[in-house]
Parts: C-alpha cells; structure tokens; sequence
C-alpha cells in the first residue's frame, strides 16, 4: 500500500508538470528535468516531505511506466518487422551486450571484485535504459533515422537479455552453497510455460476480446480493456517470476496486426508518459547523494569512464555496421547510460548475495549519473555539428552523397519517385534519390535502383544532395507536411530550381500552391481518368466519344481546382461549390455532345489515304504506357 498523502501527490504533480517544459525551454530533455525534480523533492534535500521508504514505494508503482512503455513498443513493432530486424537485434545487440559487458566485467576485476561478481556487474552496466533512451533520441529527433532503428534494435536486445540474467543471478555467487539452495530449475520450466500462454491467449483471444468490447462503443470500457491487458500480462509473468516489461513487450507485439492497434496505443499513452515520468523523478529521489559528496571524485570518475566505455563501443560497432561518423556517435552516446534493468539486477545481486549494499548503492549512483549525462552530451554534440555547419562544413549523413551538377534531386523513392527515376535514367539524366525509409532504400538496392538514406524535408539534405545546381527537383514524399516544409524550402532558398510536385489530395495541391509550386500532379489523378476511359469504351461509347468525355473533365477540374484555390481554407463555400459540380457537369457533358453531332453532321467525307512509305529499319523505342516490370513487389 502506497503511504503517500494528498499533499505530497499535489507535490509530485506540481514538479512533473513544471520541470519537463523547464528543461525542454533550456534545451536539456525532458528526463533529465524529471531527474533534477527528484533530487529536490528526495530526502537529502526536502527532508520534511518524502522519506527513502516513500521514494521506494514511488519507484516500485511508477516502474509500470516501462511495462506500459514497452507494451506500445510492442504495438509497433509487428512480427514481420521483428523478423526483418533480426540480425540488427542479435548481431549488433549481442556484440555490444557481449564486448561492454566483458570489458566492465574486466575493470571490476582490476578494482578488486572476484571473477563471478565481476562478470554479473559487467553484464548488468552493458544494459542501456529502454525508457531513457527511446525518450531522448524521440525528443532529438533520432527514432526516424537509421542510427536511431539500430539504437533500437540494440536496446530490444539488451530488454531480452536482461530476463535470463535476472533468473541466472544464483549462477554469480561466491559459493557453490548459495547456487545449489536459491537455483530452481523448476522456475524455468514454469516461466516458459507461461510465455507460451501468453503468446497463445494474444494470438487466439485477445483481438476477439477487444472486438466484442469495441462494439459496446463505450469508449471507457475500450481504455479499460486496454489496461486490464497489460496489468494482466504483468500480473502473469510476475507470479512466474519473470519480467512483467517483457511480457507486456510480447502482447503489444501480438497485437500489432490487430486493427485496435492505434485505439490502444491513444487510450494508453497518457498513462504511459505520467508514469515514466514519475518513474524518472522517483530514481532522483533515490540517490543516495551521501556517496557522492563523501567522495565527489570517484564517483565522476566511475560515471565517466562507464559513459566513454559504452559510447566508443557503440561508436565501432555502428561504424561496422555501415554508418557514418556522426550517426554512430550519436548512436553511442544516445545508449552510453546505464538502465533501469540495472537497478533490477543490483537488487537481486544483493539479495542472492552477489554483491554487498555499499557496492550495490555505489553503482546505482553511477547509472543515474550516466542517465543525466546522456541528453547533455547528445546536445553538446548537436550544438558542435551545428556550428560546424554554420562555418560551411556540411554534415555527415548514413551515405555521402554524390557530387553532381545538371541533375535532378528527387525527394522519395516509393513507387512515384521510382517511375520517374527509371525514365531518367533511360535518358542518362544524373540524379540523386531520396528517401527516409532505410528498408525501402535496402529494398530497391536489391532491384539494381540506388537512393541515398537521408530526411529531404531537412534544409541540409538538400543542401547536401547540391540542390542549388539541379536543373528540377521533384517532390514525391507521402507526408505532406515534410513535402510543404521541401517545397518552401527550395522555392525561398533557390528560387530558380524548378519544382515538380506529387498532390496525394486537393487540399495539399493547394497548400503547394501556397508555397510557389505551380507543377502540380495529383495522385492517382491521371490513372482514375484512364480507367474511366475505359469504362466508357466498355460501355459502348467511341474511343472519340470517350477521349472528348475525358478530356473535358480534365479540363473542367483542373480550372475548378484553381477557383478552389481561392477560398480553399472555407469550407462552407468548398462544400457548396461540391454540390453544384454535379449540374456543371452535365452542362458541359451535354454542350459537348451536341458539338460532337454538329461535327458529324458537318463533316466532309474521308479522303482516302495514300500508302504510307515504308520505313528505315530502326530500333523501336519504348512506348511511354509500355508494361515495365515493376522494381518492387
């Protein structure tokens, strides 16, 4: 039972709602604000309010923040995902867990501890934090790049990783006695079993559940049903002795393909911030800072030396892994931290007797200061890069870009971009692709096309693909707002670069147009009015009949897209002007039948043609609707 009164709850409240915008105003993340915000609220400093027993109760109860934490992971990442990520997860995790854990494990023997406690403290400091990390390469922007999946991946790893050390923790003592009388294999066997009951119920019920819950339509019963499932996981793999954050990780897994998916992870996400938020401020609460100030120099050194030990890791093995200079820093100070599992491990160390208290709290202190060094030394290198930018040195991206000039830079590689680069480069015109899904560049890698990784929303991507000497730049990124933001960026920058922009819908035609672009295609616009074409011939109409129908549409919405351009933030008038549409068209349809039968009526007979001379041999070109074997599936 949670012994904390209404006051002290209004003080937590009142420090997790001040101190993140705090920290984010003064560029330090959120976390590390949640931090500070425990450190002034713990017992060494406000004495009077909190004591060690309630900061301990507090991280025991906000500890959910994870388990829901890595339940939305879980809803992310799909199995086909997983599997595609496999070899990031075990070969790049699996290094890095096996490499750090050695070298610590190492250093621990060098200050005295004996192989076997070594080993188990070394393995527990290699574990990265899957909260903090996730929520500071989120806040700078890093999830969406590549060293940010593979930072991912690496924490995945290390999540799994942490469940048989905490089940093996016997296998660490000093004594053969204390293995023989704490192993129970048993206990193996039973948290095995309920993994697998836990995967069947996922697979088999759970989307049927939340089904018949989903039809109720009561949207309470919905955030409910979406709580109850991760408490229940929880609550199962606790009474087997396992991680509750795992189980929660494989029942979000299990429901990435249900179509409650999106419904879930906004019913929980709130939930999910305020208790990892509370999570962060009660480990600040928790350090126990009369280590520190007894002795200040040892335990920065120990900080320290972990931080750099982590990061040059990850800093070779990104680099190993194809990525260059500035991503893989970034991907080793984003997990240079010690993590939460680490407070696990130490736990249990202590109580199978692996390690001593005084050791064990030593520890805990550095891994907390190693959290708060992370969103500092991730901004440091920021503000480095940035100012080497702005001394005209550009940055360093996953692929370094081609030096070109005449060319043409084409912002996103899906099936628009591609069609448009396979033609160009039938005509031998140099360009340079972009596009932010790393699997989509590996996968047209594959069907011999080349695109370079890289954000072209991003002013210095396209500064780096030379967007100032392209003779065309072509926008056709499936997010608008990342088209809008490239769009004004080239058209306020480089004015005399023409653009050729891809609509996904009217509304974003428009906002093209806001932002200079008057080369505008929508899609699927083209092909609707072809397949209607031939809907039409179909029908009985002549390919003349169908062809005048078709082109006078085309014509009709084109110029009723520019009227629409003058309002189109006015919905009333937008909807109006739909309803009337349908009248226009059939005045146009019927003035244009009418004009076909003048036509007829007047026409004079067809002369015969003469035969046509035949033709040099030649090699026939390539019809511009000839089928093409598509590059993709």
């Amino acid at each position: 039972m949670l012994h904390v009164t209404l006051s002290e709850i209004a003080l937590l409240l009142a420090a997790m709602a001040i101190a993140p915008p705090l920290a984010r105003r003064f560029g330090i993340g959120t976390v590390l604000g949640y931090l500070l915000a425990g450190i002034l609220l713990g017992p060494h400093v406000l004495r009077h309010v909190f004591t060690p027993y309630d900061a301990h109760e507090i991280l025991e109860l906000s500890e959910f923040g994870i388990v829901f934490l890595l339940f939305l992971i879980g809803l992310e990442l799909r199995p086909k995902r997983l599997w595609a990520m496999r070899n990031a997860i075990f070969n790049l995790g699996g290094a890095q867990v096996l490499v750090t854990g050695l070298l610590l494990a190492a250093a621990a023997i060098v200050f005295g501890l004996t192989w076997k406690p070594a080993l188990f403290v070394g393995l527990a400091l290699a574990l990265s934090s899957t909260a903090f990390a996730l929520q500071v390469m989120e806040e700078q922007g890093d999830l969406a790049a590549r060293h940010g999946r593979l930072g991912f991946a690496v924490l995945l790893f290390q999540d799994l990783a942490a469940i048989p050390l905490i089940a093996l923790a016997p296998l660490f003592a000093t004594t053969a006695a204390d293995v023989v009388s704490t192993m129970d294999f048993k206990a193996a066997v039973r948290g095995l079993a309920v993994i697998v009951i836990v995967v069947l119920i996922g697979h088999f019920v759970l989307d049927k559940l939340l089904r018949l819950v989903a039809r109720t339509q009561v949207k309470e019963a919905m955030t409910a049903a979406g709580l109850l499932t991760v408490v229940g996981v929880a609550m199962l793999m606790q009474m087997a002795g396992l991680s509750a954050a795992l189980g929660a990780f494989i029942a979000g897994a299990l429901l990435a393909e249900s179509s409650y998916r999106h419904q879930l992870e906004a019913d929980l996400q709130p939930f999910q911030g305020l208790l990892l938020g509370l999570f962060f401020t009660a480990i600040g609460m928790s350090m126990d800072l009369t280590i520190l100030f007894a002795d200040p120099v040892k335990v920065l050194l120990l900080a320290a030396a972990l931080v750099a030990t982590k990061t040059l890791i990850l800093y070779g093995l990104g680099r190993r892994s194809g990525l260059a200079s500035r991503p893989a820093v970034r991907l080793g100070l984003s997990l240079s931290q010690g993590g939460e599992f680490a407070f696990v491990l130490l736990t249990a160390a202590v109580a199978q007797g692996v390690l001593s208290d005084p050791m064990s709290d030593l520890l805990v202190l550095v891994v907390t200061l190693s959290m708060a060094a992370t969103p500092l030394l991730l901004a440091a290198e920021r503000f480095l890069a940035t100012r080497r930018t702005a001394q005209g040195a550009l940055p360093v991206y996953d692929d370094k870009l081609p030096s070109k000039d005449e060319h043409v830079v084409i912002a996103g590689f899906g099936r628009y971009g591609q069609i448009v680069a396979r033609i160009l480069r039938g005509k031998k015109i140099p360009l340079i692709a972009l596009e932010i899904s790393a699997e989509q560049v590996d996968l047209v890698q594959k069907f011999g096309s080349k695109a370079f990784y890289g954000d072209a929303s991003r002013p210095e991507i396209l500064e780096a693909a030379q967007i100032g000497k392209a003779r065309a730049f072509v926008i056709a990124i499936d997010d608008i707002e990342a088209s809008l933001r490239a769009a004004e960026y080239v058209r306020t920058r480089h004015p005399d670069v023409p653009v050729f922009a891809r609509a996904r819908n009217r509304n974003h035609a428009h906002k093209l147009l806001d932002a200079g672009v008057t080369n505008i295609q929508r899609e699927t616009f083209l092909s609707a009015l072809e397949t209607t074409r031939e809907i039409l011939v179909g029908l009985g109409h002549t390919e003349r009949e169908s062809e005048r129908v078709i082109e006078t549409f085309r014509e009709h919405d084109e110029r009723r897209l520019m009227e629409d351009y003058a309002h189109y933030s006015d919905m009333e008038k937008l909807q109006a002007k739909a309803r009337s549409d349908l009248a226009t068209l059939e005045q146009l349809f019927a003035e244009d039948a009418a004009e076909q039968a003048r036509e007829k009526d007047n026409k004079p007979p067809k002369a015969a043609k003469p035969p046509a001379p035949a033709a040099l041999p030649q090699e026939k070109p390539l019809a511009p609707d000839a089928p093409v074997a598509e590059q993709t599936p």
